[in-house]
Formats: structure tokens, C-alpha cells, sequence
């Protein structure tokens, strides 16, 4: 759940108060700073909680703040010194949270982490509204049912560091994007970051579950990049127990995530018996599409093709499959997750591992970890081991850290000096999660002098892994 830090007071304070507990508020915990009893409304549900103290005290502050990490942070006083001075301690404590700020006196806030919420400029244009021959806020054109709307992408989102040409845009699309302060020109490549402002449009219904998933901080995997599970069987290419592995793996899959749909695409079909085979194992799993391809050459685009048809979000192949290089071109170019499947059974798997690498990378795809270990109720265990002396492998290790705290999710650090892929290999009942990079599909020569841990993990034959698609290095620093 999320964390809401409120700190307020005055007649505006207890408005916002009696409007918020009408609301549905059962997704976030709202920690309430006050100081007048007359502000609290008389009935509210038990995710509110109460401080009544002065928060120009640093030290009551102090000891709220530093309990959990809030997701968000807002204030709203009705005196200017106070809220200077509420300021200030929030700046000395989360020096690096983003929170807003209710301004009434035209202060100025050289701060990228403050938003600014000008209260005469918020009532004028309010006021200016109803001239005609004005243009208007979103809420005031089209229909005005809501098809347009403002999303601000929390820190832990799963759409975080994401790049847009990722995210399944069904029914609705990003049309403009703001980033401290400044309009940014919304294109495929753009990396979405946290506390990014985006406006979305399209059908009203279909916004709200958007901005739900994109507020929330996990269970929405595999979202962003698809709502439901693929299983490409090639019966040419795999043997009755690669296929079988491969079924198996999509259907535990299907029924952990939070996915609509299994659909299972079987080309070059061989026998009867094992067609039969498959529909006997499927038989009584819900929400499942067994399709069939019967067409004749090589299909180029048909994973391009049914990622669109059948929103897919992740896809599993085996070793076998992803060593066919039809299937690794498409694999490229699809930019959804991709499991990859070996023999041993998810149902043996309890544990998610990541073998810390790229910190920009890791970055990326940290609240896609945290939602997958969260929805299969794994543990996660994060080895960080440097070969190549990173030094800024300890603020990686932080951001996790910040992380877990934001997923209330315990996470296990492991910071000795062993060598990782011997760690690894020592024990394949783990499920591995690393970013996915074209390079691990291209043939490696002297692997034994190799210290990317990526690309020495992508070539075990007995590790499931989930690869999630990103922007890499080159493409990174172009956005920044």
C-alpha cells in the first residue's frame, strides 16, 4: 500500500480532510499531521492515522517521517512562516522525496522537489474559466466524462522507467508529458521517470484502470507491457517435453500474475495424440486460448503479429526456442518480458535472485522485480558482487533498499566477495530476473574472460529466468 504523508491546518485543511475520507482511500495509509481538533472529521476508516503535534518541530516530524518511506507528501498550512518552516524539515529529513506544496503568499521554491500548488492562481483560473472565448482545463472539453486525464508516476511505479513504446497503449494513449516543469516531447524511445506528469486520453473507464496501475506500486505485473501470458509451442523445433515443460511453466504463470488470459500458440502441429496431450492438460484451466498455425515457410512477424491480437505481456519460450534465430530476431523487436524455461519446476521455486550489474539497468527494471516476487510470493535475494570495482554499486544497492520499503517486501543482500555465477550454479531451484539485451543473443567467443554477469547468467541451462526489456546504455543517455 502506499504512503501518505498529509500535514495541515485551517479552515482549507479541513475541507480537504472531509473530501479525502469520502473517497476511496483503501489502497494508500495516510499518516495526518495537526494541530486543531476541529479539522478531523468525525468518521474515517482505520488507514488514517493521527498525529496531533506542531510540525514546524523537527524532531516530532522527525520521528513520523522516519518510520516508512511516504510515497507522497503534502502540505497544506494556513500560515506562511509555518509552512517555510515545515519545509525546511521535510527538505532535512527526505532530502530527496518530492512532496507539494499549498502556497498562498507567492513564495518562491528553487526546489525540483517541491510542486507548487499557487492558491490565487489556481482560483483565478477557475474564475477565468467561466469568460468566454477562454480555453479551458482538461475537465471542460470533449465530453466531459473524464477522457482526459493526469497521471504523475510515483517512485516504486511499475511503469517507471519504462520507455513508452513498451507500455500496451489499448484504448488510450500518452499525449504529453512534463518533467520539472517543462514539456517534454512524448516519443516511443522516452523513458518514463518518477515523478514525470503525463496527460492520458482515451476512453474514461479505461483511464481510471490506467492511472490504478500506473499509482499503484505492485500486483499489476505483467503490465506495462501486456495483460496476459503467451506460450509459443513449435512442434518441429521442441520435443513432447520441451513442450510440456514449456505449457507447465505458462499455466503456473497464468495462475499467479495478474493476467486475463493464457493463450497458447502451437505451429508445425505433428500428431493427434500430442495435440490431445495438451488440450488434456489445459482442460480445466480457466481464461485459456489454445490456437493453431497451420500455415507453411517461416513466420517472420507472427509474435509481432499476436503480441497486438492477444495483448501480450510476457511471453515463455525454452533454451531450445530462443537458440532458433527466427525467433530470436522477433524476440527483439517484441519489447515485452520474456520467460525463458527449463526443466525444473516453478512449483519447486521460492526464492527470485538478482545478480546486481548495470546500475542503470537495474534501475529499470527494480520495480518490475519487486511486482513479480510480490505476486509469485517469492523472497528476494540480491547478490551484489563488484568484479569490476563499480563504485557506485552501493547507491544501486540502496535503491533496492528504499524499494523494499516502499513494497513492504524483506529482501536479503549477499555482499561477500564469492564469485555470483558459482552461487548461482550451486543452486537452480531460484528463478532469475535480469534486463534483457540484444547482445545475449549474439554468439559469445572466450566466455571464460567474460565479467558481465548478465551474459554469463543468460547462458545457464538450468536457472528459469524472466528477461524484462529496456532502454539500453546508449539509448539512456540520449534521454538524459
Amino acid at each position: 500500500m502506499k504512503k501518505v504523508l498529509i500535514i495541515v491546518d485551517g479552515h482549507i485543511a479541513a475541507g480537504l480532510l472531509k473530501r479525502l475520507v469520502q473517497q476511496d482511500t483503501s489502497h494508500s495509509v495516510y499518516d495526518i499531521v495537526y494541530t486543531n481538533d476541529a479539522i478531523i472529521p468525525k468518521k474515517h476508516s482505520d488507514n488514517f492515522i493521527f498525529y496531533k503535534f506542531d510540525a514546524t518541530s523537527y524532531s516530532k516530524l522527525e520521528f513520523v517521517m522516519k518510520k516508512v518511506i511516504h510515497n507522497e507528501i503534502l502540505v497544506v498550512l494556513s500560515n506562511k512562516i509555518d509552512t517555510l518552516a515545515v519545509v525546511d524539515n521535510i527538505l532535512k529529513i527526505r532530502p530527496n522525496n518530492h512532496f507539494r506544496v499549498y502556497n498562498a503568499w507567492n513564495i518562491e521554491f528553487n526546489n525540483k522537489h517541491i510542486r507548487n500548488f499557487d492558491a490565487v492562481g489556481i482560483l483565478s483560473n477557475a474564475l477565468i474559466e467561466q469568460l468566454p472565448n477562454v480555453p479551458v482545463v482538461a475537465q471542460n472539453v470533449g465530453l466531459r466524462q473524464g477522457e482526459i486525464m493526469e497521471v504523475n508516476i510515483p517512485f516504486g511505479s511499475s511503469y517507471a522507467y519504462r520507455y513508452i513504446g513498451s507500455i500496451s497503449q489499448k484504448k488510450w494513449k500518452i499525449f504529453a508529458l512534463y518533467r520539472n516543469g517543462k514539456l517534454v516531447n512524448v516519443k516511443p524511445t522516452l523513458i518514463l521517470k518518477p515523478n514525470d506528469i503525463i496527460l492520458i486520453i482515451g476512453d474514461p473507464k479505461v483511464l481510471l484502470q490506467v492511472y490504478s496501475s500506473m499509482s499503484k506500486t505492485s500486483g499489476h505485473f505483467p503490465l506495462p507491457f501486456g495483460r496476459n501470458v503467451y506460450s509459443y509451442i513449435d512442434m518441429y523445433i521442441q520435443d513432447d517435453e520441451d513442450i510440456k515443460n514449456c505449457i507447465n511453466k505458462a499455466i503456473y504463470l497464468h495462475e499467479r500474475l495478474k493476467t486475463k488470459k493464457l493463450v497458447i500458440k502451437i505451429v508445425n502441429a505433428r500428431t493427434i495424440p500430442s495435440i490431445n496431450k495438451i488440450k488434456d492438460k489445459i482442460k480445466n484451466i480457466k481464461n485459456v486460448e489454445l490456437e493453431f498455425d497451420y500455415s507453411i515457410g517461416e513466420k517472420t512477424n507472427l509474435l509481432k503479429i499476436d503480441k497486438k491480437r492477444f495483448d501480450v505481456g510476457i511471453i515463455v519460450l525454452s533454451r531450445i526456442l530462443l537458440e532458433n534465430q527466427n525467433i530470436i530476431n522477433q524476440t527483439k523487436e517484441l519489447k515485452i518480458a520474456v520467460f525463458k524455461a527449463t526443466s525444473i519446476p516453478l512449483s519447486k521455486v521460492q526464492l527470485t535472485s538478482v545478480i546486481l550489474n548495470n546500475n542503470k539497468e537495474y534501475e529499470q527494471i527494480s520495480p518490475v522485480i519487486f511486482d513479480i516476487t510480490s505476486q509469485l510470493k517469492h523472497k528476494l535475494y540480491l547478490i551484489d558482487s563488484d568484479p569490476i570495482g563499480d563504485q557506485n554499486r552501493d547507491t544501486l544497492v540502496e535503491h533496492f533498499k528504499n524499494l523494499s520499503e516502499i513494497y513492504n517486501q524483506s529482501i536479503q543482500v549477499n555482499q561477500n566477495n564469492k564469485n555470483p555465477i558459482n552461487q548461482m550454479k550451486k543452486d537452480n531451484q531460484t528463478l532469475q530476473i535480469l534486463p534483457l539485451k540484444s547482445e545475449m543473443f549474439s554468439k559469445r567467443y572466450f566466455e571464460f574472460f567474460s565479467t558481465n554477469s548478465d551474459l554469463i547468467s543468460y547462458d545457464f541451462k538450468n536457472i528459469n529466468q524472466i528477461l524484462i526489456p529496456i532502454i539500453e546504455e546508449e539509448n539512456i543517455n540520449k534521454e538524459d
